[in-house]
């Protein structure tokens, strides 16, 4: 199952944050939000642990 782990407030910064995590090894999926232009980051459940301790190093 996919579990949202960010919200990116544009598409470059979703696009940007989905290669560094794939570049991580992570599987990354992007869409649209369902409010205004926002776009979700998603990642398996079974890597949300390690997902949330790489993107912490990539947001800061």
């Amino acid at each position: 199952m996919w579990t949202v782990i960010y919200i990116a407030p544009s598409a470059r910064i979703a696009e940007r944050i989905q290669q560094r995590l794939t570049d991580e090894g992570f599987l990354v999926k992007v869409r649209e939000g369902k409010v205004s232009k926002q776009y979700e980051i998603l990642v398996p459940e079974s890597e949300l642990n390690e997902v949330r301790d790489v993107l912490g190093t990539i947001l800061h």
